[in-house]
């Protein structure tokens, strides 16, 4: 059997570490050549003349074994037809977006979405004449509601930005089907390891690759993935668009998705032991995370994922934003910075005061979590220092 059907059929962590490269392809090289390049040379003017018909394989640096090597690994793991590589996690929603969509189009986007998204939906897709319309995270089948003749793509996020709404993705992927809309998904949360967004009804899967599977606050990266229905237009737009990502981006990430697996386990493991730790807390009205069975959309999130990451949000028992930044400024092993997915943990203020519909209520102000890598009891340790900072004000 060949290595390729070998790996089709081996664990995840073995497919983590041996898809997206030969090495007897590269004179046995475990890890796939860096190649930086804009020009690639012709052997002769015919195949030059002829190129756009896939005569010669390399024709421009866009695409090179380096790409090839991380969208072939992307793939095995979506199960997609194609996958596209762009510079950051926001290029990797406004790419698909703007291929997909035309003037005169309705788009139904998640309240709860991450909120640069909506600030590309409300400015870029506004201006060239999209109609966005925003709806409940939790409408399930409900959406068809919304639904007009014109309506071209249903955007989805599951769980929601900050505040871990869980949508019912295979529901609203057969209304969406039904109207003849085409489902988006920014799966960055779960990766495709915890949920199989292909296999759920999504169409075009989206993935902000500067999180787990880079995994060390250091590099930028976004992919995105699509079906056999769907990836022709995806790609040629991205071309269209000149979208690429430099080669040592690309390879830091491809070397992070080598130990995603593990990594991502022990973020699990560490955020779920606190979870449950701050659900008993004096000071915490609730835990936002879709792996407890007190979250509301507990029962969809056991249907269909298969793990949990390291973010999760917490709200706090009354109080504002005073409160807020008082637990923030008392934490000491938590960084304050935004992003996550990366080995150390970090803490943020949530606001949503942008959304229309997912607003809550909620009993006090939020705080976002990401679990990193130290050990659990370090951090409780800082997260009472939070607390107890919180608790003085009173």
């Amino acid at each position: 059997m060949a290595k390729d059907e070998t790996a089709k059929h081996s664990g995840i962590n073995t497919r983590l570490i041996h898809s997206g490269n030969d090495p007897h392809g590269y004179f046995g090289f475990v890890n796939p050549p860096v190649v930086h390049a804009s020009t690639v040379l012709f052997s002769e003017a015919r195949l030059m003349a002829s190129r756009r018909e896939g005569s010669q394989k390399y024709t421009y640096g866009m695409r090179t074994p380096t790409t090839d090597a991380l969208t072939s690994a992307i793939n095995e793991l979506e199960g997609s037809a194609g996958t596209i590589i762009v510079p950051s996690g926001l290029a990797a929603v406004a790419v698909p977006l703007l291929a997909f969509l035309s003037a005169g189009d309705h788009a139904l986007i998640v309240d709860s979405l991450y909120n640069p998204t909506r600030r590309f939906c409300d400015t870029m897709l506004k201006r060239f004449g999209v109609e966005i319309e925003y709806y409940d995270p939790e409408i399930g089948a409900g959406i068809a509601a919304s639904m007009k003749p014109n309506t071209k793509v249903v955007f989805t996020e599951s769980p929601g930005s900050n505040t871990f709404e869980i949508q019912d993705i295979p529901a609203i992927a057969e209304v969406a089907h039904a109207a003849g809309a085409i489902v988006m998904m920014d799966n960055t949360w779960a990766t495709p390891l915890y949920f199989k967004a292909l296999h759920y009804g999504v169409d075009v899967t989206i993935h902000a690759a500067t999180k787990y599977p880079a995994g060390h606050s250091d590099v930028l990266l976004g992919t995105v993935s699509a079906n056999a229905a769907h990836w022709p237009q995806l790609m040629s737009s991205s071309e269209a668009l000149g979208m690429c990502a430099g080669p040592d981006d690309v390879y830091q990430v491809l070397r992070g998705l080598r130990t995603m697996g593990v990594r991502l386990e022990h973020h699990q493991k560490n955020a779920l032991e606190i979870a449950r730790w701050l659900e008993g807390k004096h000071g915490v009205a609730r835990v936002l995370h879709p792996a407890l069975p007190s979250h509301p959309g507990h029962a969809i999130w056991k249907r269909d994922f298969c793990g949990s990451s390291g973010l999760f949000s917490i709200v706090l028992s009354g109080g504002g934003e005073q409160e807020q930044l008082a637990f923030l400024d008392a934490l000491k092993v938590f960084g304050l910075g935004y992003s996550w997915g990366g080995y150390e943990s970090l803490a943020v203020p949530v606001f949503i005061g942008d959304r229309v519909i997912a607003k809550g209520p909620y009993e006090g102000p939020l705080i976002r979590l990401q679990i990193g890598l130290e050990d659990v009891e370090d951090l409780k340790a800082d997260l009472e220092r939070g607390l107890a900072a919180v608790a003085a004000l009173s």
